[in-house]
């Protein structure tokens, strides 16, 4: 239905149960990133958190740096960094350092931070959190085109502020904000002319939003005398997939339940009505998908029913199966949803068709062709008989040598 091509990756928070070895959740997650690149997959962006016990990566950049040493194709994006804890200075010179570590490959996701518990813990009050954001950002973007900056707020101070090293992208890395059910990633995307990841897509209020978000994005787009890009709109869900129903609902038992608890434990979100099986009811309410490949292509298609073209769905990594079960559902993606939506295999069920419609001819063509080539072997053979071979007899003596 668009003129998009819709790419493909994943947006890792992620979710550790608290009872796994965290070293190894995080070598994990190095792990996954690997496997997806040898998929195909064309990107991940990876979170900041730092309370909560289950989103365990702290710093995107470091978890980035290592990513891209382990990596070819798959570009690297900061899932978010939270503006309001960090100076915009330091956040900026990590970012450039990335892009020219990387070669242009990471990218560079803002937000104001989900977690109430982080933000508490710094003594921050969350009612400010989203207008220390959009002043974060502003600073950043100057910094990026080389601008030197002088001011103070009410939470950072700048003095001729530069950067010493400029963007190895040109004219800075892609830069791309997150909305959920609020107006202000819409607003703030359409102002600087940024990507858009839509972090709940799947969610019913999010998914209520979807349109009326990207319209806020394109009306202050057009006050700004722009258009906005659908190619770099993201929108995120989570899902599971197996050969069969059946088999994915029987992964996902694995672990869905503690990834449920954990999204409620931080705010009651999912409230299963009592006697419900949880993940059946997650998954006819819509909040994602536990199934095969076609089942994840009809969540797509009717997200662009909904939204429109764009440009990348995100599938939301968690730990609702095993590692290896969680594997082998990213690689039934790679398999037969990717493929669809690229159109990649148009040309060969088109030769394939073509082939089937002429067998008949393309079959009497061949045997011709074989007969053809027996009938010449043995006129050949019976010329070369009947001559008596004598053409053949090499010469005696010393000039046979």
């Amino acid at each position: 239905m668009s003129e998009v091509n819709l790419r493909h990756g994943i947006f890792l928070p992620p979710f550790h149960p608290n009872e796994e070895d965290p070293t190894q959740c995080l070598e994990r997650d190095l792990d996954l990133i690997v496997h997806l690149d040898k998929l195909g997959f064309h990107e991940a962006w990876i979170g900041e958190h730092h309370s909560a016990g289950y989103e365990i990566i702290s710093s995107p950049e470091i978890f980035i740096a290592f990513a891209a040493e382990r990596t070819r194709h798959i570009r690297l994006g900061t899932g978010v960094i939270s503006l309001p804890y960090h100076h915009p200075m330091m956040v900026a010179d990590r970012i450039v350092q990335l892009d020219h570590m990387t070669r242009g490959r990471v990218m560079f996701g803002a937000g104001p931070g989900l977690l109430a518990s982080d933000a508490m813990m710094m003594g921050i009050d969350p009612l400010t959190q989203r207008d220390r954001m959009a002043q974060a950002l502003d600073a950043i973007l100057r910094l990026f085109k080389g601008e030197i900056i002088t001011e103070k707020t009410d939470w950072y101070t700048m003095e001729g502020c530069r950067l010493h090293l400029l963007p190895y992208t040109k004219p800075y890395p892609e830069v791309a904000v997150v909305s959920a059910v609020t107006p202000s990633g819409g607003r703030l995307a359409g102002k600087y002319d940024l990507s858009m990841i839509c972090v709940a897509a799947t969610n019913p209020f999010g998914y209520d939003a979807l349109a009326s978000n990207w319209q806020i994005a394109n009306d202050i787009a057009a006050e700004h005398a722009r258009t906005m890009d659908a190619g770099r709109l993201r929108l995120v869900g989570p899902m599971h997939l197996a050969e069969t129903r059946a088999k994915a609902f029987e992964n996902a038992r694995f672990g869905f339940e503690r990834y449920l608890g954990y999204l409620n434990n931080n705010q009651p979100r999912f409230i299963v009505p009592k006697g419900e099986d949880p993940l059946e009811w997650f998954v006819e309410n819509r909040y994602g998908v536990c199934g095969t490949p076609d089942d994840a292509i009809a969540l797509i298609e009717r997200l662009q029913e909904k939204q429109g073209p764009f440009g990348c769905f995100l599938q939301q990594a968690h730990n609702w199966a095993d590692w290896e079960a969680t594997k082998r559902s990213y690689e039934l993606y790679s398999r037969y949803v990717m493929p669809h939506f690229s159109r990649a295999n148009r040309p060969r069920e088109a030769s394939f068709q073509w082939c089937g419609d002429n067998r008949a001819e393309f079959s009497a063509k061949r045997q011709a062709a074989a007969k053809a080539m027996f009938d010449k072997h043995e006129a050949e053979t019976r010329a070369h008989r009947d001559g008596g071979g004598s053409a053949a007899r090499p010469a005696q003596g010393r000039e046979a040598w």
